[in-house]
């Protein structure tokens, strides 16, 4: 069975065929196809997909009608076909036993390769991932220490590139994370809504290069407190909820205005949603998402990323807002917050070591979830990998596939760009 499959220039041959994948393909050189696209006036290239690489072995017909095939079987004449293949043969000193009576044997339904892929009930693909980037006002791309793989990228070039990168392996959803300059931060956070700060301006640069790209931002204050909380730190080290809301209301506002097709308050602020939707209706953003981070818990495995934007806590923690690692209900109630005032997708954060909760609210809750495979995971795998204590590459596949196993729509993880080159068989 085969099909045309249609390529845009210098995008690998990947496309889907009765709901799977085939990849590594090339360009036809068969004569007749080549014209049939010219005729349809293609300007690019033209693959063929087959289902299998196997070539049938030549077989010399007989000349025989069907009537008269059927025949020669009703007259006992049937033609030969190979033989049945002989069982394996045990190895050596292997037991003589009797059956098990068993009526139902699961092995059976993952005895071949094409058996598993038939009853596989998980499946990733590259739209499931968003890719977070962190960027920063120079012209070059720096190495995050904590993050191998991981840039702080300058947002009118190497942005560009990286998301033209994601593109071109099926990834058009990110989302962005910007390193403010310290002199721009203050204890209220005001460069947050700055309708010429850098986010932006990098939201209008990507939707000028890419119009259809989905690009989610981050709602908080940390990255533009001269405190590093997610909210206005009062004098007796308080985070100030409801005048931090104030804020977020504004942040939001200037980054629909600017592009923005999602905003997620990651703040972990009451009540902010709500304030957050009034805000963008009221601004006429109607069609501008809230992903809500619902059970972001105040958890160890955020380091590399504070690292990647120097947004540490200069006083304190984040344990007053952000949820103990030890409550599992308590997701339940903020789950059931949100969704009462208007988010468009709930949030995990982190994912690997909350995937009873990605499961709770996927139980819980019709709206499409999503987890985020937070720095700190990123890192050990990465860490794992360099010191040939793991296969990196086995890992990575697998952990995202568990995240989606749970229960997460989309992944938000520093490894969509690598597993989604994983998925369409291109080599790094």
């Amino acid at each position: 069975m085969s099909c045309l499959n249609y390529v845009s220039p210098g995008l690998l041959s990947i496309r889907k065929l009765e709901g799977q994948s085939y990849v590594g393909l090339r360009p036809t050189t068969n004569r007749r196809l080549v014209r049939a696209a010219r005729r349809i006036k293609l300007s690019h290239p033209v693959s063929v997909i087959r289902a299998n690489d196997d070539r049938e072995a030549s077989v010399k017909s007989s000349g025989m009608s069907i009537e008269e095939c059927e025949a020669a079987v009703v007259a006992g004449n049937a033609p030969q076909a190979p033989p049945a293949r002989p069982t394996p043969a045990a190895p050596a000193g292997t037991p003589v036993v009797s059956s098990l009576p068993l009526s139902r044997r699961p092995r059976r339904n993952r005895k071949s390769a094409a058996l598993r892929a038939s009853f596989q009930e998980t499946t990733l693909s590259p739209a499931n991932f968003v890719l977070p980037l962190f960027i920063h006002e120079g012209e070059e791309d720096t190495p995050i220490g904590a993050m191998p793989g991981c840039y702080r990228l300058g947002w009118r070039h190497g942005l560009v590139e990286e998301v033209r990168k994601a593109r071109d392996v099926g990834i058009n959803s990110v989302v962005l994370f910007p390193k403010i300059p310290d002199p721009l931060k203050s204890p209220t956070g005001d460069e947050a809504y700055n309708e010429n700060g850098l986010v932006p301006r990098a939201i209008r640069l990507l939707k000028d290069k890419y119009p259809d790209i989905v690009i989610y931002t981050d709602v908080a204050l940390d990255p533009y407190s001269s405190d590093g909380h997610d909210g206005i730190l009062r004098e007796d080290g308080v985070i100030m909820n409801d005048e931090t809301v104030h804020q977020l209301c504004k942040q939001a506002v200037a980054q629909a205005r600017a592009g923005a097709d999602v905003v997620s308050p990651s703040d972990m602020m009451d009540g902010r949603v709500a304030a957050i939707r009034a805000a963008l209706d009221t601004e006429g953003f109607q069609d501008v998402s809230i992903m809500s981070y619902t059970a972001k818990y105040a958890s160890s495995f955020y380091g590399p990323f504070r690292e990647a934007l120097d947004s540490n806590p200069r006083s304190g923690d984040k344990k007053t807002y952000q949820m103990n690692p030890a409550n599992y209900r308590e997701a339940l109630v903020e789950s059931h917050e949100d969704e009462a005032e208007g988010a468009d997708i709930l949030l995990v954060k982190p994912a690997m070591p909350y995937l009873d909760v990605v499961r709770l609210l996927r139980d819980e809750s019709a709206l499409p979830i999503a987890a985020y495979q937070v720095s700190g995971e990123y890192s050990m795998i990465k860490a794992g990998g360099v010191l040939k204590m793991i296969d990196e590459e086995k890992v990575m596949m697998e952990s995202l596939m568990c995240i989606k196993r749970a229960g997460a729509d989309i992944i938000l993880t520093y490894y969509a760009l690598q597993a989604a080159r994983c998925l369409c068989g291109e080599k790094r």
